[in-house]
Order: C-alpha cells, then sequence, then structure tokens
C-alpha cells in the first residue's frame, strides 16, 4: 500500500478540463503522462520519474502528472492512441512531446529542462521565447456571432462567409450567453471603460456559437494574398533529438483577417489561442467530443392505425430500447391525399384501394425520432415494405413481428431519405413560434435555468432581447389587459428591472409553453404542475417569473411589436 501511496504522491492525475488548466498554473516543469482510460499510465516510466525527482530534487521545479486524455479536450489530439505520449509543460506552456516510451530520452530532456530552469533562476540565461506548440492535426476556433448580427439575421450571411472561406462548422448553437460566460471570453476586454455595458449587450440578446476547424488541403483556402515577411512563421522550438515532434503550420491567412475583409467583424468574435479555445469548448460544449463523433438524424416514423389501435405501447417500447429519442409525436388522422402519398410505394398492388381506406379509418401515430445514424437503423429495426420480404430477409424486423393479416404490409413507416424526413417533418410537425417573457424579479441564475428547461422541452429560442418594459412597450405584450383595474400593478413589477423577450419555437409551441409555465397562481402551480417554471421560480400571481401569448394570433402580434425585424422561417405555422 505505501508503494502506492508514493505513485500517487508523485504524479498528479488529471482527468477533467478543469484539472488541466488548473495544472498549468504549474510553475518549472511539468512532465505530463498522457494516457488512453482504456491502458491507463505508462507504468514502465514511474521509476525513472521517481529516481529524477529524488536526485534532482526540485518539488518547486520539477512536477509530474498523468493526464486522461478521454476526459480533457485539450487532449482531443492524443484519444485513440495505443502509444504513450509524453508532454513537457514549462511554465503552463507546452514545448516538447516525446512519443513512445523511450526512457533515455525522457531522461535527457527532464534533466536538460530543469537545468534551463535552475539558470534562469539563478539569473544566468533568458528564458527561452518557445511559440506555442501543439499537435496541429486537430485545431480548432471558437466564433461568436454577437446578438445585433442574430437578431437582424446577418448571421446567416457570416456562417456562410465562414464555410466560403474553407473552415468547417464542427458544432454550433444559438443560445443566451451567461454573464460568466462573456466575462470568462472576453477577459482580455475587461479592463476597457465600458466592459460592463458590453456584458449586458452580449446577455441581452442570443448569440451564435460555433467551433470551426480548417478544413483539408483539398477544400478551398482563403483569398490568396502577397506574402508578408511580418506575418510569415517564425518557425516552431525545435528540439533534434529523435522521437520529439516539431510540426510547422502552413501558412494561411486568419479567419479573423478573412472576416475584416468581407466587413463583417464587427459583427463576430474568434478566438484561436488553443489553450483559450479548448478552455471555451469545455465551457459551452462540455459533451464536445461524444457531439462531434455523433451523426444525429432525424426521421419522421409513423404507425398505422390497426397497429397504433393495438401495439402502441410495445411499439414505444422498442424504439426507446433502440436507443431512439421521441421529439415529437402526435395523433392523425390521414386525409386521402396524405394516405396515398404516405403509401405510393404500394400504389400499383390489387390492395391499394383498400391500403388506403384503412389508413384513413382512424388516427395513426406520427413520430419525430433522433439517433445517430438514424435513418439507417430504422430502416434496419424495422424491415422492408412487405411482409413476404421481411420474412425472407429480416425475420428479426419489425415488419414480421407485427405483421397483421387483413394487409401484406409492413405496419410502420419511416423516412425514405433524410431529405425526405425534413420535408414529411416539416409537414407534420410545422414550426409554430411564440412570444416568451422572463420578468424583471427573476434573478440571473433563475433565468440560465428557466433558459435550460427551455432547451430541454424542445424549444428553439430563435430571438430574445432584454428590454426595460415602460408602458408603451409593456402595452405590446399585454394590450389584451390594459383596461382591467390589475395592470398598474403589472406595470409597477415590470418597472423594476430588465425583462427578457423571447420568441420560441417548435411545433405546437403555443400550447406547449403555456403547459410549462404553468398556472398562473404559484401555489395552485405547485399542487397542480410541480415541475413548471412557476412553480419553480413564481413568487405570487403578479410575480410569477413567466407570461406567454395565450393563442397564435396574440404570439404574432406581440411578437411583430417587439421585434419589428423578426421574420419567421416558417410563417406558415402561425
Amino acid at each position: 500500500m505505501a508503494g502506492k501511496k508514493r505513485e500517487i504522491q508523485l504524479q498528479v492525475i488529471v482527468n477533467s478540463q478543469s484539472l488541466w488548466d488548473e495544472m498549468l498554473q504549474n510553475k518549472g516543469l511539468t512532465v505530463i503522462d498522457v494516457y488512453q482510460a482504456w491502458c491507463g499510465p505508462c507504468k514502465a516510466m514511474q521509476t525513472l520519474f521517481r529516481k529524477l525527482k529524488n536526485e534532482l530534487n526540485e518539488d518547486e521545479l520539477l512536477h509530474f502528472v498523468v493526464a486522461e486524455a478521454d476526459n480533457i479536450v485539450t487532449l482531443q489530439p492524443f484519444r485513440d492512441k495505443c502509444e504513450p505520449v509524453f508532454l513537457f509543460s514549462v511554465n503552463g506552456k507546452i514545448i516538447a512531446q516525446i512519443n513512445g516510451a523511450n526512457a533515455p530520452l525522457v531522461n535527457q530532456k527532464i534533466i536538460n529542462l530543469v537545468n534551463e530552469e535552475r539558470k534562469i533562476a539563478a539569473g544566468e540565461m533568458v528564458r527561452p521565447q518557445f511559440p506555442y506548440f501543439f499537435p496541429l492535426d486537430q485545431l480548432y476556433i471558437i466564433a461568436i456571432i454577437k446578438p445585433d448580427a442574430v437578431i437582424s439575421r446577418k448571421s446567416q450571411e457570416i456562417r456562410q462567409n465562414i464555410i466560403k472561406a474553407g473552415f468547417v462548422i464542427e458544432i454550433e448553437e444559438k443560445r443566451a450567453l451567461t454573464e460568466r460566460q462573456v466575462r470568462d471570453f472576453y477577459y482580455r476586454i475587461a479592463d476597457q471603460p465600458d466592459f460592463e455595458d458590453f456584458v449586458l449587450f452580449m446577455t441581452g440578446g442570443l448569440s451564435h456559437v460555433l467551433v470551426l476547424s480548417q478544413g483539408t488541403e483539398e477544400e478551398p483556402a482563403l483569398e490568396e494574398t502577397e506574402p508578408n515577411p511580418e506575418t510569415e512563421a517564425k518557425g516552431i522550438y525545435e528540439d533534434h533529438s529523435p522521437g520529439v515532434t516539431t510540426p510547422m503550420m502552413k501558412k494561411r491567412d486568419s479567419l479573423q483577417e478573412y472576416l475584416e475583409r468581407q466587413h463583417v467583424s464587427q459583427f463576430c468574435d474568434i478566438e484561436e489561442n488553443i489553450t483559450d479555445v479548448n478552455h471555451f469548448i469545455d465551457m459551452f460544449f462540455p459533451d464536445f467530443k461524444s457531439m462531434k463523433n455523433l451523426k444525429l438524424e432525424k426521421i419522421l416514423a409513423l404507425l398505422r392505425p390497426a397497429l397504433f389501435q393495438e401495439k402502441k405501447e410495445d411499439v414505444l417500447k422498442i424504439i426507446e430500447d433502440e436507443g431512439f429519442k421521441i421529439l415529437m409525436q402526435r395523433q392523425i388522422v390521414l386525409s386521402e391525399e396524405e394516405a396515398q402519398t404516405l403509401c405510393k410505394e404500394y400504389e400499383n398492388e390489387d390492395y391499394f384501394e383498400k391500403l388506403i381506406e384503412k389508413m384513413t379509418s382512424g388516427p395513426s401515430l406520427a413520430l419525430v425520432l433522433v439517433r445517430d445514424h438514424g435513418l439507417q437503423h430504422w430502416k434496419e429495426v424495422i424491415g422492408p415494405g412487405s411482409v413476404e420480404k421481411a420474412k425472407e430477409y429480416l425475420p428479426e424486423s419489425l415488419c414480421v413481428r407485427f405483421a397483421m393479416e387483413d394487409l401484406p404490409i409492413n405496419q410502420l413507416y419511416g423516412s425514405d431519405s433524410l431529405e425526405a424526413a425534413r420535408r414529411e417533418i416539416q409537414y407534420f410537425f410545422p414550426p409554430q413560434n411564440t412570444l416568451a417573457l422572463l420578468k424583471p424579479h427573476v434573478t440571473q441564475e433563475q433565468r440560465e435555468e428557466i433558459l435550460e428547461l427551455i432547451r430541454k422541452a424542445g424549444f428553439e429560442i430563435t430571438q430574445m432581447k432584454g428590454i426595460l418594459l415602460n408602458e408603451e412597450e409593456a402595452e405590446k405584450i399585454y394590450s389584451k389587459i390594459t383596461g382591467k383595474d390589475f395592470y398598474q400593478d403589472v406595470l409597477e413589477v415590470l418597472s423594476e428591472g430588465p425583462s427578457l423577450v423571447l420568441v420560441l419555437t417548435k411545433w405546437n409551441a403555443v400550447s406547449d409553453w403555456r403547459r410549462l409555465m404553468g398556472p398562473t397562481d404559484p401555489d395552485e402551480a405547485k399542487l397542480l404542475s410541480p415541475d413548471s417554471i412557476r412553480a419553480k421560480f413564481g413568487r405570487s400571481i403578479l410575480k410569477n417569473a413567466v407570461h406567454g401569448a395565450s393563442n397564435t394570433y396574440e404570439a404574432m402580434e406581440s411578437i411583430n411589436r417587439i421585434f419589428q425585424e423578426f421574420v419567421p422561417e416558417n410563417p406558415e405555422g402561425n
């Protein structure tokens, strides 16, 4: 047991991005054994490290760390590698890398760097200026398109410029930035006199956050420019020892420079520093690795009337067991035209007329499903369109399991392609917009919790702005109660500070938002709808945290008054 204890003391365990960032605060040299969770640290090197620790006797200058690549965003390039990797950090800056358990090479590298640190501390030499070193096969950039560009729909133009510049959008999301996120991302300008106003601006609307990677060599580069000696790469710190990688980045215009030439840089802020980028990826997209590796696909699925009536719960259980998430579902009685469209593959069969009759005889259940590689997996789960083919090629499929005697067809339907899925989902679940209001008494922390509840409920926050609702502005939202006795009390509550006004978008948005808000009286909400927003955050009938439009007409009237520049992406849906 004593030996195990010494190992832990020798090498600090780093298994999260926050611990990695903390480790980078070390003074002197830190030797990092980068390992995969499935194989663990390189035990063969621990004897050497203990020997060096004892011989050099530099507790303040020499540190040893084991870092799990799987859980640290910064170490993404090292994931799924079976060869040991050792990184060398001096005062928080990675300056070199050695691949493989090359004990003599690692030994000499540590001795040389410790001796340098001793000379620097004694004033015998000046610290070398090492350009930033890091494996360059997976470098990312963070881009934040600001609220004024999002609200004016300029974000799509900027997004297209980024793609045209040869960058790949790895992941993106429109979101309301928290105060902490704004202060973290813009820490370099925190000492500017108008920084607090800037924080209010950035937290008062939707931003578009993107993680970008540079395209491959085959992808179009940025605009060609004349070589500039002052901006050419100065060269990476060179270590001529074998086994030490010293990559060089190919000269390429920065995204910032490109956006400046497109005259849109004032709407979009870029972060390219690798240390900061990895921290911000972890802050904005903590599940980035799993999200990036997934190919999430949305499809339309449909249970025909007979199956829906007889085996609905069995089918829904199978859908869940197969790893699908049900995003939306609704019962629908198909028209003859809709049935013919969905059953087009059977139109030349003798039973087609009977099939259409069955399809229009009662409600079907339409679902929007999402899963990694969802389209192909759903096809494999349900099987082909006819029972005969399913028995021959996929006897375990749902087509065989839930076959009905009166019709020789698959009782389940699935989108044939991703393009068809997009059209079908748009048709059966047309997006709808509604107006939502977070009242002034809601704290910043509560506001963030409510926004997270909204996202989890499947809403897209299409627009957002912070606004002080004076009498003129309040009337744009509360026009139907301006003559009520309690309206002055409402105005008094709204005048206490800025409110947050949002446009929420999803199918059935008006009803779903009212359901998520809960009853008007928070006390009643706690009894009847304890998971609702008003039950959790409401104080009284007037200070009940949130407000929402009562119907689609009222929603669009209020949206058009508050967001004059708002253009719904699906006007027919309202």
